[in-house]
């Protein structure tokens, strides 16, 4: 734990859990978007997330829930993103089972 062990990777993973792509309503982190997450002892979060398509145009609606629901987590002073393609997507691989099962992917 950090910030005086009031955050970790772990209550941050499952705060994203709570981020829902807008057109397909699950979220990130059960479709395998979320790639990394960082902490630092000053408060700084970074998540490397990735968006299911290049195209995505709800993307900026995605970046503003993952910035809304941890800048209230105590200890959070500043939310960075940071979206990447590489690699890119494959729910095949990425998406936990219910969501593959959600999705028929299989």
């Amino acid at each position: 734990m950090t910030v005086k062990g009031l955050l970790s990777e772990d209550l941050i993973r499952e705060r994203l859990r709570d981020v829902f792509d807008p057109e397909i309503h699950i979220s990130i982190v059960e479709l395998g978007l979320v790639y990394d997450v960082e902490l630092n002892d000053e408060g700084e979060v970074t998540v490397t997330y990735t968006l299911t398509s290049p195209g995505c145009p709800l993307g900026p609606v995605i970046d503003g829930q993952v910035q809304d629901v941890l800048i209230d987590l105590p200890g959070v002073k500043k939310v960075n993103t940071k979206l990447t393609f590489s690699p890119p997507w494959d729910p095949r691989t990425m998406a936990s089972d219910d969501v593959k099962m959600q999705l028929g992917i299989w």
